[in-house]
């Protein structure tokens, strides 16, 4: 029986902690993919709200997609938006941006 009730808790652990976002994860992704264009990363992350980040975020971050992608200074970033890596990695990059946001009183490390 208490073989049964470990392996069980082991399991559900598992599956609720592997879904969730981790923000580390979205600053390396926005470190590797958005720096280059956005130099002053800090300042622009804390530029808009969580609320806002949200509005931006939402659907596996389509609309800041969709921002990119009509904008022709954006163009080098054109092919990322487009991948499927960009929507499969979205959740973390969105954990990140509401965490650090201007009304969040967050600032993020310098790593």
């Amino acid at each position: 029986m208490n073989k049964f009730i470990l392996i069980f808790l082991s399991i559900t652990i598992f599956f609720l902690t592997s879904g969730n976002a981790a923000i580390y994860k979205g600053q390396r992704i926005f470190i590797k993919k958005c720096l280059h264009c956005h130099k002053d990363g800090q300042n622009f992350v804390a530029e808009y709200k969580m609320k806002e980040w949200k509005k931006l975020m939402k659907k596996k971050g389509k609309p800041l997609a969709e921002l990119h992608l009509k904008s022709k200074k954006a163009k080098k970033s054109w092919k990322y938006f487009k991948s499927k890596r960009y929507a499969k990695k979205s959740k973390h990059l969105k954990q990140f941006l509401i965490e650090y946001a201007k009304d969040s009183g967050n600032v993020p490390a310098c790593n």
